[in-house]
């Protein structure tokens, strides 16, 4: 899937927003890929992540014994890579703000783990959940991703594998462009802070 292909899913599933909008990392955009709509079709779902799972070296894809994403945003594509490698997936939340296995989830001490996300801007929440399943006992050996909107700046501290690199610019609350500061943001993300 090259990244036409994937803009044409996002558009297909009206999940390309333009407006003014704040980011879960605190930053604000003029575009926002609401992942939860583009995921929404189960089709569409598995074709991405099979693209996504493609984008992984053969070597280390055989190599992962399970996916672990963050709650919210990482849960529906995290479960289709988990269908598209054959493997388990769960998922990691912030129940009293900071990320943990619930649910009878768990790892085995040494399981190497593929940590899936929706959307990296910053990295932050990427660090946080890997961090939470070294803590566990896995070893995460890669990071991916549908969307890094980091313009290739973010280091997860694994190697990570986007399906589509988007360069839509970002900004710090006092460096709005006067077209976005003369306007409401609009929150659509999961976090509401």
């Amino acid at each position: 899937m090259q990244d036409d292909d994937v803009l044409a899913e996002f558009r297909a599933s009206k999940a390309l927003l333009e407006g003014h909008f704040l980011l879960s990392s605190g930053r604000h955009s003029s575009h926002y890929l609401q992942c939860a709509r583009v995921l929404m079709d189960p089709q569409r779902a598995g074709r991405l992540a099979s693209a996504l799972a493609a984008r992984i070296p053969r070597e280390l894809r055989k190599d992962i014994a399970k996916v672990v994403a963050p709650a919210m945003g990482g849960v529906i594509i995290g479960h289709e890579m988990g269908r598209a490698l054959g493997i388990e997936a769960m998922f990691v939340e912030r129940p009293s703000g900071t990320f943990e296995l619930r649910r009878g989830f768990a790892l085995e001490p040494g399981d190497k783990v593929l940590m899936v996300e929706d959307v990296v801007t910053t990295g932050l929440s990427s660090r946080e959940a890997i961090r939470c399943i070294e803590e566990a006992g896995g070893e995460v050996i890669a990071a991916a991703a549908l969307v890094d909107r980091s313009t290739g700046a973010v280091d997860l501290g694994v190697p990570f594998y986007p399906l589509i690199a988007i360069n839509f610019p970002t900004y710090a609350p006092d460096e709005l462009p006067p077209e976005l500061a003369s306007s409401e943001a609009v929150k659509p993300g999961s976090r509401a802070k």
